[in-house]
């Protein structure tokens, strides 16, 4: 403490305190220059003082990172709430004080730590790098750690820890975040994302290891030199190759079949790995998209590392396959965790199915591909499939009628993967999981969302179909008709400032200015208002949430008397708010224009209805970001989405405003 004492010293000398005219800010500053040995990152927060940049300094510095649905992410850079060596340092410091008290036999157990290919070179951060000073933490606490010695896809992490019997796995990765993000995902000894009460247990631990414990902290070469650190990379390469062929169940239809699929790895991880994977099943390796095959952390060739924006960061690869006649397109995200799909149509137009279009096909395939190899309808009794709240319901529609379990969690797979193991556990077989967002498990491999198993997996499902002379898209029409069609659309707004989001949620919590949310949309009766971040649901006799509560972040889920299920709510990763509505029909309805009338109809009207209440001001109005939504609805027009009758929607289910309301705010 006196050598940090004496450096304080030095450095308040060195800028000639006061440094901003705010006390607090510059304690935080001096903090942030006592602790911090990154040169890039000190040159960084340095340069701000320059001029000064106080509001940019007091962003970077006066909070600290909280875990999100997807663990620690932000931007690379400078500042106590950034992804940087000092952060990742306290994070880790707070991880493992936590677990050498709550889980037995940790330092001999181990951590596994792997890595995705991010980087920016202007704070000298990389993912790599990251990973290294997790592990040097962990070495400096004489705990083994499982350190991978190249980029792996992330799955890779939660089913090394089980492999291994690990005490918990942390994964550098910021998955499909844009460029100048990273993150750090922890998982538990389950193999799960932690949840509650671990992640506020490891945050509070890591406010009490704020100040790196020594020098070791930062030796990014013990990784090479300490005999408690170990490569697992060929071992759980082979291991997870091994499970992953109880998958496969038609290997003589896979390696004769004539389908071409072209892959695209988002400039990240995956080919290899799903490569891989297409020989696991017999097949030939897939055609890799040659401008996105290796691993690049600028991402030169997409506006966004995110293969659920659709056909339009998937140009280069839908050009591929129609230059190499191929059907079907399969895209995985830079850390290889989520999967994309699109298959040709006729006269060269291209499918890409939604998250929930692909659930409904996966669904009906592992339990198809199950009841082929389980005589007796008694053992569905013991089957299950998951899904998150905001994901479609077509599961539930299958369960009814097939005789398993289904149930729901709250978003993010840290709660699909907690009850997963728990499932299993006591002797129940999980099929399938999924979240909309193109996040799926086939079978229960690791309890984590898995995009190069689902890789392999819809190229089997597509050779198989092929077969019978059917493709993914017809299969999934004849899914509807026996199951029900489930009509979806989803969407989010960008908004930056968090005063703006909670008076958008507390508007809809007191609608009518009565402390009441609203009972109707677009003539149709709302049936129940379900509110996690309250604990309310209606549906319930007691009113009370059957889902966790949730106070986090906002959700608020409506279900209306036509079937219409509709949810808005925060990310957990990102400045996002998101919004999903779904209709429902039961079978044998087929008039699938006629439900997306009925639910554009209602999507429009909780726009219009919770604007008719919102007031709107400038300063709101500026805090969001106008990008083009996901939705089969709007249109993009300039920096805007137009609807008909000339009404706009800014990026926000709570900033619908007449076309000459935003055209005078912009003036």
């Amino acid at each position: 403490m006196g050598d940090a004492k004496r450096h304080d010293d030095a450095v308040t000398a060195e800028l000639r305190l006061p440094i901003t005219g705010d006390c607090q800010l510059d304690e935080a500053v001096l903090r942030w220059l006592s602790w911090d040995k990154n040169v890039h990152t000190r040159a960084e927060l340095l340069a701000l003082l320059a001029w000064p940049h106080v509001d940019e300094l007091r962003s970077r510095l006066s909070s600290r990172l909280t875990f999100g649905t997807a663990g620690l992410r932000a931007p690379m850079g400078a500042g106590f709430n950034r992804i940087n060596d000092l952060t990742i340092i306290q994070a880790t410091q707070g991880l493992c004080a936590y677990l050498l008290r709550c889980v037995p036999d940790t330092a001999h157990r181990g951590v596994v730590v792997g890595f995705d290919a991010r980087g920016r070179r202007e704070s000298g951060c990389s993912s790599e790098r990251l990973a290294a000073l997790t592990a040097a933490v962990m070495l400096s606490r004489d705990v083994r750690v499982h350190l991978f010695s190249s980029y792996i896809p992330t799955p890779y992490v939660p089913f090394g820890v089980l492999e291994l019997g690990a005490a918990a796995g942390v994964m550098i990765t910021a998955s499909h975040n844009p460029k100048e993000d990273n993150g750090y995902k922890v998982y538990w000894c389950n193999g799960a994302q932690i949840a509650s009460p671990h992640d506020k247990g490891i945050l509070k631990s890591m406010e009490e290891h704020l100040e790196p414990w020594s020098a070791s902290c930062w030796d990014v070469q013990l990784v090479h030199t300490s005999p408690l650190r170990t490569d697992p990379l060929s071992h759980v390469d082979r291991r997870y190759l091994d499970q992953l062929a109880s998958l496969c169940f038609h290997r003589q239809i896979n390696s004769s079949c004539p389908l071409k699929f072209v892959h695209s790895s988002f400039h990240g991880v995956g080919h290899v790995f799903v490569r891989q994977a297409f020989q696991a099943f017999g097949f030939p390796p897939p055609i890799p998209v040659p401008e996105q095959k290796d691993p690049d952390p600028d991402f030169p060739s997409v506006r966004c590392p995110n293969p659920e924006e659709g056909e339009s960061v998937l140009e280069l690869a839908l050009l591929l396959a129609e230059k190499e006649k191929a059907r079907v397109v399969l895209a995985t995200d830079p850390d290889a965790d989520r999967l994309a799909v699109a298959e040709t149509c006729d006269r060269c137009r291209w499918k890409v199915f939604s998250g929930n279009e692909l659930a409904a096909l996966l669904g009906w395939w592992m339990l198809f591909s199950w009841k082929e190899t389980h005589d007796d309808p008694a053992d569905l009794q013991h089957v299950y499939m998951l899904a998150t709240t905001v994901s479609s319901k077509i599961l539930q529609a299958l369960a009814r009628v097939e005789g398993f379990h289904f149930e729901e969690t709250l978003p993010g797979f840290k709660w699909i993967g907690n009850r997963i193991h728990e499932l299993t556990g006591s002797g129940k077989t999980v099929l399938f999981a999924f979240e909309e967002s193109i996040g799926f498990l086939c079978g229960a491999l690791l309890p984590d969302k898995d995009g190069v198993s689902a890789a392999a997996v819809v190229a089997e499902m597509a050779a198989y179909l092929h077969h019978r002379k059917l493709s993914l898209q017809q299969q999934l029409h004849n899914i509807y008709l026996t199951y029900g069609h489930h009509v979806s659309t989803s969407s989010y707004v960008i908004c930056n400032d968090a005063a703006t989001v909670h008076k958008i949620f507390a508007r809809i919590r007191d609608f009518d200015g009565r402390g009441s949310y609203p009972d109707t949309c677009g003539g149709v009766r709302i049936v129940h208002v379900r509110d996690v971040t309250t604990g309310y649901d209606s549906s319930q006799p007691d009113c009370r949430s059957v889902l966790p509560v949730s106070r986090s972040g906002h959700m608020i889920t409506f279900t209306l008397h036509n079937g219409v299920v509709a949810t808005l709510r925060t990310s957990g990763t990102e400045p996002k708010i998101k919004y999903y509505s779904e209709l429902c029909a039961t079978p044998g309805i087929s008039d699938v224009c006629c439900l997306e009338a009925e639910l554009k109809q209602v999507w429009r009207c909780l726009h219009e209805r919770n604007i008719s209440k919102n007031k709107i001001n400038r300063a709101e109005f500026n805090s969001f970001v106008c990008e083009q939504v996901q939705t089969p609805f709007p249109y993009e027009l300039g920096n805007c989405i137009k609807y008909k009758q000339n009404t706009m929607i800014c990026k926000s289910f709570s900033t619908h405003i007449q076309l000459n309301m935003l055209q005078r705010q912009h003036t």
